[in-house]
């Protein structure tokens, strides 16, 4: 499934209905949370700084766009991507899962440890850190796309699909991962920390309203 189909405005409408709901609730969801808290305290221990910056900056892009997809859904009455409820323990969001948003959490990390340790060396002519972003995300989006030809995740909208996502979606991800850990330090902290305070506010806001 390159794009979404109009037929699958079912399966959104009942995932819409379970946005936070404890019914699907498992004990698998404390187990993720310790795994990734046990990575994050690794790399810490490690003086891993850059590392664990590329997995925050990714983290919390993800979070912004997470936010972004479902007041999209507020507003026009379907997110960009949904999450069905039969396939998590936990949809914090519309289109976020509580197993997505683990790996979220890890993905920048994970994925900065294959850059090279130059930010300044170029591959056929393009600055590495650039085509690495790029090759991310083209293969998150072809996972993306696979899990869109499951029940597990569902596109409605005819003209989002496997380029749209790769293009706005995983190419931002992965240069915020790959691009902010090579940054100064106080850079590092306005942008994680800036991101953050943007989107706990806005969390804070529009959650008690209903409107996400």
């Amino acid at each position: 499934m390159w794009f979404g189909n109009w037929d699958n405005a079912g399966a959104a409408d009942h995932a819409l209905k379970f946005v936070r709901s404890v019914s699907n609730f498992n004990w698998t969801f404390i187990f993720l949370l310790a795994v990734v808290v046990y990575i994050y305290a690794t790399e810490l221990s490690r003086k891993n700084y850059r590392g664990v910056a590329a997995g925050l900056a990714l983290y919390m892009v993800h979070w912004f766009y997470e936010i972004t997809n479902a007041v999209i859904c507020a507003i026009t009455g379907y997110a960009l991507w949904t999450v069905s409820p039969e396939s998590t323990s936990f949809i914090l969001l519309i289109g976020v899962s509580w197993e997505l948003s683990m790996m979220f959490a890890i993905a920048g990390l994970a994925m900065s440890k294959l850059l090279p340790e130059d930010p300044d060396k170029k591959i056929f002519g393009i600055n590495n850190r650039i085509l690495f972003a790029i090759g991310n995300a083209a293969f998150f989006s072809a996972v993306e796309i696979f899990l869109a030809s499951t029940p597990a995740f569902i596109w409605v909208y005819p003209w989002w699909g496997a380029l749209p996502v790769f293009i706005t979606t995983y190419i931002p991800f992965f240069l915020a991962a790959f691009l902010v850990p090579d940054k100064n330090p106080r850079f590092q902290k306005i942008f994680i920390g800036g991101l953050a305070a943007i989107n706990v506010l806005l969390l804070a806001i529009l959650i008690p309203l209903g409107i996400i």
